[in-house]
């Protein structure tokens, strides 16, 4: 029995001095977290943020680091942004502002207290204060690669250890466009999907490492939590702004539906057009929707093409909505109605070669939006009228 009590003793007293031994090493005063917040409303804010809290106990001051700050005003805004080419920069402001500015928009907060050395929190503190400088506080945004995200995994995965870049969060085989889908779908952007369907290209459908799965804020957080079957990362973990999540209704008027009811609407006009003169009406219309129509879809294909070649979008290249959305509409649209020859011709290959997209729409390297079908439908219809008549 005494043999029992002094080898519980002396665990404890080794525990202990364990324990003072970690304080008396640590003489920083230093207590760094990572901050995830939950999606807001906007498109920009649908995918979560993060940042860096820094609590400085020598100078009596709790820093939040984002690297999410760019600004509007600057010149050229928009071009720079379509053209990949927008600068982000750190930016640093009071704990209490920062999150003040997520409970006014009703975004939760999580805090995860990281398990660093002194040394190590030194040296974050120090970067981060170097990176606040003008001449290295700016870098090129990349929503894939390079963002307010990845930025803080990449400090700790360098000052630290990388051993929580290994294990993958989501399941094996998963690819960009999947995990971007999972939080649009939650949040009802359907409209938003589409876009972004119609923009992205095929190497927006590789699959992801597990370091690379962690360009998602969320997915950051569940890669700590995971580390600490083998290093204890995360001290402790905070919900510091609970909030009540109802989730998203979502609108009826989808894209498919919309564009089904599209086609719908135009088959039934073009089944009342006739040589009659009754029916003159409906014969114009379609010559005009034709036009606009097909000069719209020459037009996004045209901007397709310039996001794959004239920006550096990586994600937009071997755009396979090029397959449907045909630069050449953009021209033929002025001769949509003609009865020459050569354009009847132009027409019906377009019905021929559009029909074997949608045999292969399942099938292609690139996952196409569901959305689309009625409208590549619309373009078959109306370009074997136009081949016919």
């Amino acid at each position: 029995m005494k043999k029992t009590i002094w080898l519980v003793l002396l665990i404890i007293n080794c525990q202990l001095l364990i324990i003072n031994s970690a304080k008396a090493q640590d003489s920083s005063r230093l207590q760094i977290s990572l901050l995830t917040c939950t999606p807001g409303e906007e498109l920009y804010s649908t995918f979560g943020h993060s940042a860096y809290r820094v609590i400085d106990s020598n100078s009596v001051t709790d820093i939040v680091y984002n690297y999410g700050t760019f600004n509007f005003d600057d010149d050229g805004f928009y071009l720079k942004f379509i053209r990949g080419k927008l600068l982000y920069y750190v930016s640093a402001e009071n704990f209490r502002d920062f999150k003040n500015t997520y409970q006014s928009t009703n975004r939760g907060m999580t805090e995860q207290v990281l398990n660093l050395t002194g040394p190590e929190k030194k040296t974050i503190q120090h970067f981060l204060n170097e990176n606040l400088k003008e001449e290295n506080k700016y870098y090129k945004y990349d929503f894939f690669f390079d963002n307010c995200t990845t930025r803080l995994r990449d400090i700790l995965k360098k000052e630290h250890d990388s051993a929580f870049c290994k294990k993958a969060v989501m399941p094996v085989g998963s690819r960009f466009r999947q995990a971007i889908h999972e939080y649009l779908d939650k949040n009802g952007k359907d409209w938003s999907k589409l876009g972004i369907d119609i923009l992205l290209g095929q190497p927006c459908d590789a699959v992801m490492s597990a370091e690379q799965m962690q360009f998602l804020p969320d997915n950051l957080m569940k890669s700590l939590d995971s580390s600490n079957a083998n290093n204890q990362l995360v001290l402790h973990e905070a919900n510091l702004y609970p909030i009540q999540n109802d989730g998203n209704s979502r609108s009826l008027f989808t894209p498919l539906l919309v564009f089904s009811i599209l086609f719908l609407g135009i088959v039934l006009i073009g089944l009342m057009k006739n040589k009659s003169d009754s029916n003159r009406i409906a014969r114009a219309f379609l010559q005009g929707f034709d036009g606009i129509f097909f000069f719209l879809t020459g037009a996004l294909g045209v901007v397709l093409v310039l996001m794959w070649t004239a920006t550096d979008h990586s994600m937009c290249k071997n755009n396979f909505n090029l397959l449907w959305a045909w630069p050449a509409h953009f021209i033929m649209a002025f001769f949509v109605n003609s009865k020459k020859n050569w354009v009847k011709k132009y027409f019906g290959f377009t019905a021929l070669a559009l029909i074997l997209v949608l045999l292969a729409w399942f099938f292609l390297p690139q996952q196409m939006n569901t959305g689309l079908i009625p409208v590549v439908l619309l373009l078959i219809y109306r370009s074997a009228a136009k081949y016919f008549a």
